[in-house]
């Protein structure tokens, strides 16, 4: 099936209209080790519906990736941008769906005049913590049994601007683990 796709058959957009919210909450539960509520999906996607993407083939929603953007006080008031969820269908992938998705968030958010974006993924995936890697992320702190299912998280880090270099204020991932 998805030996012969090709990465134009694949299109993108924004999140639109409420009739996506259920297709990507079906999609996260079946291939991501974390549940959500509705109340999450609702606070990402009413806020930063412009920073949800969401591929598609054929007319099929395969992969989504939903975050936020905001001015981070507790940062020296930096524009922090947070994916929350990435999700691409496992036929798929391996398609570079999901790097194509982190960087139009990327994009979007580096438009809006972001300085960093973070997030958490699970220790233990490997693919994961490859695709961020190769997309510039480092890993910035382990968070011990941060998942329901007892699993560590590494909380990734994207500097998109220098670091703040003010008085009291962080000057990089050194300084970031002492919180």
């Amino acid at each position: 099936m998805s030996e012969s796709l090709k990465p134009e058959d694949v299109s993108y957009r924004t999140f639109e209209k409420g009739e996506d919210v259920e297709p990507i909450i079906k999609m996260i539960e079946t291939e991501l080790s974390e549940p959500y509520s509705i109340f999450t999906y609702r606070y990402f996607l009413l806020n930063w519906p412009h920073l949800a993407f969401l591929a598609y083939i054929q007319g099929e929603m395969i992969g989504a990736i939903i975050g936020k953007l905001e001015k981070s006080e507790k940062h020296s008031g930096r524009n922090r941008a947070y994916i929350a969820m990435l999700v691409v269908r496992k036929e798929y992938r391996k398609l570079k769906i999901g790097s194509a998705l982190v960087q139009k968030f990327i994009e979007a958010v580096k438009a809006a005049g972001c300085d960093d974006v973070v997030l958490e993924t699970e220790a233990v995936n490997k693919p994961a913590l490859k695709l961020y890697e190769s997309l510039g992320f480092a890993r910035e702190k382990r968070l011990l049994n941060y998942y329901m299912n007892g699993n560590d998280a590494f909380r990734l880090k994207l500097w998109l601007t220098g670091p703040s270099t003010g008085a009291g204020e962080r000057t990089g991932p050194e300084e970031e683990k002492k919180e």
